[in-house]
């Protein structure tokens, strides 16, 4: 809605700077003059830059200082490119003094859209009042959850327990016992229920729930609820394994799994073509910086624990890892040599990988593979870790465009999470949001190590 409603703002204000400039002559500009196309083009290169600069992130759309510093680097870079587009393509771009016209009538636009955006959503007519059941780990992800993200439109009450536990760090009110519900509905004008308890057995209000729903009352679930506003699963609740066995998903059509067959076929074959001269450069480049093969060779679990061999440009002196374990990349690492830095950070060490997604080892989008000892030891410490072996890995993926490197016990458990949620929702639409995420990821060299 943001996005649509930033396209509109950029459009009016560069066609309301046409009017002033060329009045009477706007016809002919915008139709023989190709002057729509043009405007079309400043949009969606400052739409890009908007959504290269996070503007549509949640994070960044409630905090006020943030998001006009990133509006006002958006429209410099953006009006940068343009003008670079203009030296190179001037037919095609708006000239430079219509487009310098055009800026300072888009800042009365965005003081207006994003204020009303959040105004909206924070408004009466959209907030639900809501109270959690169950004060858990949960319930208490949920509530920090909700108190960072108030563009989610719901306003928290308190919590009900069973119990009340003065150490409980939610920063909620406790509001009683759950059978206080069908009261606090009544004074409070409640809208929802989010059910976070972690053990349910002989604690959960069953029929004085179903009593609520029936009277309009929308009762949540505290997994749903937290999915839908992290896009990612809390693994870390007591009702993961009821989660996972009856929750909706983990049940892969044969249609995804050929179009995801078909499209790495197509497009690692296309991806080869066009990039074998440069892996040529690349590898020369590696053999006359350090020695050792180019093309580094490593084991990888695949799909049902499968191992496969995984192929990437060499970013480290050949015999880094003697031990035979892998030790994950730290910043500025060592056994990095001057090629392999750049190969990292830009991400070319992983153009390799198109052999194996076109011999069938792996898929453009899914769960990143690891080195068969790593995976042991995170499947030891993590429960369900092993989960992420149902499909095949992926050269990128929701848990690569959504947090950072993975270091630690703690990364992984957080990776899992993403990655659980990706299997869930998989479907063709969310691997060309990934696809775009991992765009982005690149063009700003962000994660890697």
């Amino acid at each position: 809605m943001l996005s649509v409603a930033d396209a509109l703002a950029i459009t009016s204000a560069y066609t309301l700077a046409a009017t002033l400039r060329f009045g009477s002559g706007l016809h002919f500009f915008l139709i023989e003059r190709n002057g729509l196309l043009k405007i079309g083009v400043v949009t969606c290169v400052y739409i890009a830059c908007f959504y290269c600069l996070d503007l549509y992130e949640a994070e960044v759309l409630t905090n006020r200082v943030e998001l006009w510093k990133r509006l006002l680097q958006g429209l410099v870079v953006g009006t940068l490119l343009l003008l670079v587009l203009f030296l190179v393509f001037p037919v095609g771009v708006l000239n430079p003094h219509l487009l310098m016209m055009g800026l300072p009538l888009l800042l009365p636009f965005f003081l207006i859209s994003r204020p009303l955006y959040l105004g909206v959503f924070r408004g009466s007519l959209w907030v639900q009042r809501a109270v959690i059941v169950g004060n858990g780990s949960l319930a208490c992800s949920l509530i920090a959850e909700l108190h960072r993200r108030p563009d989610a439109g719901i306003e928290l009450m308190g919590y009900v327990d069973v119990a009340h536990d003065p150490n409980a760090n939610n920063g909620l009110n406790y509001l009683g016992a759950p059978d206080v519900l069908n009261g606090l509905i009544k004074r409070n004008g409640v809208d929802q229920i989010i059910v976070a308890m972690g053990d349910r057995r002989g604690s959960l209000p069953v029929q004085q729930l179903l009593g609520l729903k029936a009277q309009g009352i929308d009762v949540r679930d505290g997994m749903d609820v937290y999915e839908t506003l992290n896009r990612q699963v809390h693994v870390d609740s007591a009702r993961l394994t009821s989660w996972l066995l009856f929750s909706a998903g983990y049940r892969v059509s044969k249609d995804t799994l050929f179009y995801k067959r078909l499209f790495s076929i197509i497009f690692s074959l296309l991806g080869l073509l066009v990039t074998l001269p440069l892996m040529g450069l690349i590898a020369l480049v590696i053999r006359l910086d350090s020695e050792g093969p180019a093309i580094f060779r490593q084991e990888r679990v695949g799909k049902g624990g499968k191992i496969f061999t995984l192929f990437k440009f060499r970013s480290m002196f050949d015999g880094a890892d003697q031990d035979g374990k892998h030790n994950p990349a730290q910043i500025g690492d060592e056994r990095c040599t001057r090629v392999g830095r750049v190969l990292r950070r830009t991400r070319l060490d992983e153009l390799p990988q198109l052999y194996n997604i076109l011999r069938g080892d792996m898929y453009f989008i899914g769960p990143r593979p690891f080195v068969p000892d790593q995976e042991e030891k995170l499947t030891r410490k993590i429960p369900y870790y092993e989960q992420r072996w149902t499909v095949k890995p992926g050269a990128t993926g929701w848990a690569q465009v959504s947090r950072g490197y993975c270091a630690t016990i703690e990364d992984n458990v957080e990776k899992l999470s993403y990655d659980l949620f990706y299997i869930k929702n998989m479907s063709m639409g969310f691997d060309v949001l990934i696809l775009l995420k991992t765009i982005k990821v690149l063009l700003l060299g962000r994660g890697g190590r």
